[in-house]
């Protein structure tokens, strides 16, 4: 058996058995099958997709790759959440601890950012010292411990999925549904949770735009899940628009702390309470969304759900100081704002395009190994529905490695803002539900 014979017959559209799938990510994790091919492969797959018995080898090799955590005798459900990406969607800086301050043990581990779309562990180191590296161990001692731990893969833990992540981004073959499928549900069993509720992104801003595309990755998400043994719930949200007011890491960390402390955009907080209410019922914790949901709104407003993400974050070398008071942080060294054209309301913020200028001012990686700059995003100083006069900034550009990038994120945030005499219907943020068998 040989990864050239592999690649030929997925470049043919044939199917690939267990073996030979087991074969190349194997080879691959140990170094003896280059990028190069492991690239002509995601292309293939990408181009030609997977059957339904292709993605589940997949995703079982893949997290026979490494080893896995257990919660068995913790006391208290183990339980994740997982977005498809989007802009702006920091919900799992907000959700974990609150999961865990409402009863449940959260083992989260996350990824970095995907072409446009923001990544949770970038947005997490940009909090001075918040180790993402966490060994096996580490992992399930916090967890054990203070209910909730966010971290990386590790070459213990999913090391393929490690690999082919940055690979899928390197290469502009993110949105395929087969390897979506395997890395996020590589990542999940090998957390050691029994439930898992699933964010599937629809929009311009999302990866798989259409409701149809969506409701196809949700379906072979919930399949798969169903075949390994996971619980699973997948809500269909809305990503046309950006979600909250931040698009980058600090931004996006600071908006986080303003949802904790009470504050903070609608959406995020009504995005944040309808996944924790989905974590606390597919467990059991709570019978039903209502109390949920409730419950959930409890320990966000109390200030308990503020203390537990402090907690977090100081049992993974984080400085808190900074949390407590975000005028401690570095201020970037280039801002610009992007102005009103006309007045009126803001009909439309378009996702992708806030996105893609998040990115070219640095908070996102073109290629393998390039740098992130904490300090680089997006505010929005106004959104759907918001009433502004000519000249008014409705956007603040800012970067503190990539000056020459504002004038061209400028021309793509002013292109995704779209103005009118009156103001658009109320977004619909949750569009379906959807169960294994949907």
């Amino acid at each position: 058996m040989d990864a050239r014979t592999i690649l030929a017959k997925k470049r043919d559209r044939l199917e690939l058995s267990i073996d030979e799938i087991d074969f190349l990510i194997r080879s691959y994790v140990a170094g003896d099958v280059p990028d190069y091919q492991m690239a002509a492969f995601l292309m293939a797959v990408y181009l030609n997709g997977m059957t339904p018995a292709e993605t589940f080898a997949l995703t079982s090799r893949m997290i026979a790759s490494g080893r896995r955590a257990h919660f068995d005798n913790l006391g208290r459900p183990a339980v994740d959440k997982h977005s498809t990406g989007g802009v702006g969607d920091k919900i799992s800086l907000i959700l974990a601890p609150l999961a865990a301050v409402c009863g449940a043990a959260v083992p989260m581990m996350s990824g970095r950012s995907l072409e446009h779309s923001g990544g949770t562990l970038d947005k997490l180191e940009a909090i001075p010292g918040y180790r993402t590296d966490l060994s096996l161990e580490e992992f399930q001692r916090q967890v054990a411990e203070i209910g909730v731990a966010i971290t990386g893969q590790t070459a213990e833990m999913v090391p393929a999925d490690k690999k082919l992540y940055a690979l899928r981004d390197a290469t502009a073959t993110v949105a395929s549904i087969p390897l979506v499928t395997g890395s996020i549900l590589s990542k999940k069993t090998a957390e050691g949770i029994e439930a898992l509720v699933l964010d599937v992104k629809v929009g311009s801003g999302a990866f798989f735009k259409s409701a149809e595309s969506a409701r196809g990755l949700a379906r072979s998400l919930l399949t798969v899940a169903d075949k390994l043994g996971l619980s699973a719930v997948a809500l269909l949200t809305d990503m046309s628009q950006p979600l909250g007011r931040a698009v980058g890491n600090w931004v996006e960390v600071e908006e986080s702390i303003d949802v904790l402390r009470g504050r903070g955009p609608a959406d995020v907080v009504e995005l944040t309470l309808e996944l924790t209410a989905r974590m606390l019922t597919l467990t059991g914790l709570v019978s039903d969304v209502v109390s949920a949901r409730r419950q959930a709104a409890k320990c966000l407003h109390d200030g308990s759900a503020w203390q537990k993400f402090l907690e977090m974050v100081r049992a993974q070398g984080g400085e808190t100081s900074v949390l407590e008071d975000p005028r401690r942080y570095p201020e970037p060294r280039h801002r610009l704002e992007v102005k009103a054209p006309r007045s009126g309301f803001v009909r439309w913020v378009d996702a992708l395009g806030v996105g893609v200028a998040a990115l070219e001012l640095g908070a996102g990686r073109k290629q393998i190994g390039d740098a992130v700059d904490p300090l680089a995003g997006v505010r929005l100083l106004k959104v759907a529905g918001e009433a502004v006069q000519a000249g008014e900034p409705v956007a603040v550009l800012q970067t503190s490695q990539k000056k020459d990038s504002l004038t061209v994120a400028e021309r793509m945030v002013s292109t995704a803002y779209a103005f009118g005499d009156h103001p658009p219907d109320p977004r619909k943020l949750i569009l379906g539900e959807m169960r294994p068998g949907n």
